[in-house]
């Protein structure tokens, strides 16, 4: 035991380390250059060769000018173009990167992010795949636990399961598919509303996520004990969230708070790993260090690879088997609760 936890301490302060080791890179969106391109590409609509039809709806000064309805173009050509601003900035942002590379300098960020390629007008296309991807291992995930705790295994005469977390995982499996929903959502478009979207939608996912690892850690069955530790929790979830959108949409600050909440979250399930006596504690336990590996990948900040595949794609296709482990450990707890339970019963 004492051996378990040496480990677990070892492995949280490298995910002390990934929180404090952070790559810097500048601001390609200062530049100069950059700057003067997307001017002149809303003036006259064109960088290089390629022109955007919806720049030329727009005077000098930024003001919208109606063209006759004819020279639009139909909702299913229009659907992957973003307006004027947008594509300019895009399309000197990969401009001037092909100058940069050129010159032999490194790539930049613009606006906080990394250059990416986009495919048929979705920003971060890889990204969207693997959170799809993720998304559709959650939900074979809830399912076949649905199917485990009501078809397979034995119920109470009131039809309930006997595995006492079994509302807390329903509703986790919904919090966690929204997250992901709105986090391709958010990667196709990066706007403000689904950024915002996003934002909150992965706060609630962290605070409940926590909720969850202490009741389950420490077998909290007590009502008035849960509330005492999801109290708390939920004001701090609420303040951020209101914080995010009513007074400052703060990437740094929101990235910190799910951090610091992951963080205390990996100790819960770490000390438990290391202490429990559960049949399928391997399985935590290769949850618990694939947890701290995926959270220290994404914390790295790289460029992306072929101008599609970075840190943050990478971090999403981590989270694919650690989803399927995931569910693998709660069907193995249910059905491992629920024999303790009958023997008590009888």
């Amino acid at each position: 035991m004492a051996r378990n936890l040496r480990w677990v301490v070892v492995l949280i302060v490298v995910l002390v380390s990934c929180l404090v080791w952070t790559l810097e890179a500048s601001e390609g969106d200062a530049d100069p250059l950059y700057k003067s391109c997307v001017d002149q590409c809303q003036k006259t609509g064109c960088v290089g060769d390629t022109c955007f039809h919806q720049c030329k709806f727009f005077s000098a000064d930024g003001k919208a000018i109606d063209g006759p309805w004819y020279m639009q173009e139909p909702l299913y050509l229009r659907w992957k173009q973003w307006d004027c601003q947008s594509d300019c900035q895009y399309e000197c942002m990969m401009a001037r990167e092909e100058e940069r590379k050129r010159d032999g300098e490194k790539p930049t960020k613009y606006f906080g992010k990394w250059p990416l390629h986009h495919v048929y007008g979705i920003q971060e296309p890889v990204s969207v795949a693997f959170a799809a991807l993720d998304l559709a291992i959650q939900f074979h995930g809830w399912v076949s636990y649905f199917i485990l705790v009501y078809y397979h295994l034995p119920l109470q005469l009131n039809r309930k399961t006997y595995y006492e977390y079994n509302g807390l995982l329903h509703i986790y499996a919904i919090i966690v598919m929204n997250a992901l929903f709105w986090s391709g959502v958010c990667h196709s478009r990066d706007v403000d509303l689904t950024e915002r979207l996003d934002y909150s939608s992965a706060t609630v996912l962290a605070g409940y996520t926590l909720v969850l690892a202490v009741i389950r850690s420490f077998s909290i069955h007590d009502q008035s004990a849960k509330v005492m530790v999801t109290a708390p929790i939920l004001a701090l979830v609420a303040t951020h969230i209101i914080y995010l959108n009513f007074y400052n949409l703060d990437e740094g600050l929101h990235r910190k708070v799910i951090y610091g909440i992951g963080g205390v979250e990996l100790v819960v399930w770490g000390l438990w790993a290391a202490l429990t006596s559960h049949p399928s504690k391997w399985k935590l336990r290769a949850f618990f260090v694939s947890s701290i590996l995926t959270m220290c990948l994404r914390m790295l900040d790289f460029p992306p690879y072929k101008g599609h595949v970075d840190a943050h794609a990478l971090w999403r296709a981590a989270g694919i088997p650690l989803s399927y482990l995931w569910w693998s450990f709660i069907r193995d707890d249910a059905v491992f609760r629920t024999t303790v339970l009958l023997k008590k019963s009888k």
